[in-house]
């Protein structure tokens, strides 16, 4: 069973040919796809402080409807109380 493990191995895309093809679409998309990213947690957390704000003081929604929303947001609300409480500078903006 193990021959079978190492007998696996990545395809080759045709040599030099592919390892341009492969670094030049690296190339073009790491930035964009880091941006997505970042946009999606920078979304993801505006969306729990509008809707769980009475943690850190800012009552935005209605209790009931942060109730009904509490089963989703809960394995996020340690990393987002930390980003939320966390001090920033000048730093941060840039990256």
């Amino acid at each position: 069973m193990e021959e079978k493990k190492k007998g696996k191995k990545r395809k080759s895309t045709g040599g030099v040919l592919g390892f341009v093809r492969d670094f030049t679409y690296g190339m073009a998309t790491h930035g964009m796809a880091r941006h997505a990213l970042k946009q999606r947690s920078s979304m993801e957390h505006l969306f729990i402080l509008i809707t769980m704000g009475d943690m850190l003081g800012i009552p935005i929604l209605p209790p009931y409807y942060s109730l009904r929303l509490l089963p989703h947001v809960v394995p996020q609300i340690t990393t987002w109380k930390r980003r939320m409480l966390r001090e920033k500078d000048l730093m941060d903006s840039m990256y």
